[in-house]
Parts: C-alpha cells; structure tokens; sequence
C-alpha cells in the first residue's frame, strides 16, 4: 500500500495517462504540444483577467471532451502551500489583481501540461521527445540514450516519492520524525541501491557506459606486440 501511495503522489504531480477514445485522446502529439505552447505564451505575455479568463474556459472545456473533468484539480494538491504563499506575496506587493494573475498563469498552464500527459501515452511522449532531441545528433548528442535517460527518470520517481513516504512513517513509528538523520539517510541508501541495481541491469543488456578496460585492450596488445 505504501508504494502504491507513492505511485499516487507522482501520479497527481506528473499526470498518468488515461486511456480514452476522445478527440482529445486522437489528436497527434505534435498538435497538442503546439496548443500547449501557444496557451502558454498567451497567458504569460498578455497577462489580463480577459485572457486568463478564457484560457481557463478553454482548459476547462479540454478537459470535459476528454472526460477528465473532475481531476481538473488533481495537480494542484501538491502546489496549493506555494501558491498560497505567492499569492499572499503579491497582494502585499503588488495587489490582488496581480495575485489573481500570478497564480492563475501557474494553474492554467500546470494543469494544461498535466492534460498533455493524461492524454498521452508514455511511450508515445518519449518518441516525441527523441524526435525533438534528434537534430542534437550533430553535435554528438545521442537521441536514443536521451529518451533512455526520460524514461528512466520518470520510473524512478514513484520509487523515490515511495521510499521516502516509507522512511517519514517508519520514523513516525519509533518517535524520530523530527530526526533529520533518521529521515533522509535510509532514502539515499535506498536510491543509491535502487541507482546501482538500475545501472547494473542496463549494463547486462549493454546499454551502459563503455568499458574502460574494452578500450585499453587494443593499446595494450599493440605495446605487447611491441615487445615481441
């Protein structure tokens, strides 16, 4: 249940994908990115209430074609504290408007992002991201090891979240909460673990790192040839 806990909080920060057949569903990779971006920009640079208004209006009505409406709010949960605080800052600073504007540029894009990844596969975003990556090939960048190293990282973050829910409610159990030590070295022992059993399966498949000592061999059998 822990780990499940674990795989839930992730899931409400990063979105996990739901499967469904609306048009939202269909639609290509490329065109949601591009409605994304375009969102983004139009509430970040023409900062109003008109505009955040519609743009809300507009992620709302996404939402309901997708039949995801009520996790509309799902993002959200892990962000309220910082956003309260921001908006506090602002009133004080700068006045409510500016507050309203501030946040709701935050939510709006937050939770059209979140509905990219409700939206779309795993696997179909980490080809996007390769594609994306793969003019940076020129430069000796390689496009394949960068989606490894994507979807490594979005495996690891339930397991990362997971542990440390598992530390915080061990220590809890023995009246160490307020132990920083008791909270935070089982989970970098944890992740070193789980980072060397990761790297040692890839390595197993031959996905890892070059062998330095596969690269010494043929200089040192041409310095034994030398000898001879």
């Amino acid at each position: 249940m822990r780990r499940r806990a674990g795989r839930a909080a992730a899931t409400d920060l990063l979105g996990g994908y739901t499967e469904g057949c609306s048009l939202v569903h269909s639609a290509p990779l490329w065109t949601k990115a591009a409605v994304l971006v375009a969102l983004s920009v139009t509430v970040l640079v023409f900062s109003s209430p008109t505009v955040l208004g519609a743009a809300a209006v507009l992620v709302a009505l996404l939402y309901a074609a997708a039949g995801l409406l009520r996790r509309i709010w799902q993002p959200l949960r892990p962000m309220w504290p910082l956003l309260v605080l921001l908006g506090a800052f602002q009133i004080w600073s700068a006045g409510p408007v500016t507050a309203v504007l501030v946040t709701g540029n935050i939510v709006i894009c937050v939770v059209a992002a979140r509905l990219l990844t409700l939206t779309t596969s795993p696997q179909e975003l980490l080809d996007g991201l390769v594609s994306l990556a793969w003019p940076l090939r020129f430069a000796g960048a390689d496009p394949e090891r960068f989606g490894l190293t994507l979807a490594l990282m979005l495996r690891s973050i339930p397991f990362l979240l997971g542990s440390a829910r598992d530390v915080r409610e061990s220590a809890m159990a023995r009246g160490l909460e307020r132990n920083p030590r008791a909270l935070t070295v089982p989970v970098v022992i944890r992740s070193v673990a789980y980072a060397r059993q990761t790297g040692d399966a890839l390595a197993a498949r031959g996905l890892g790192e070059a062998s330095p000592s596969r690269e010494g061999r043929v200089p040192e059998r041409k310095h034994a040839d030398g000898r001879g």
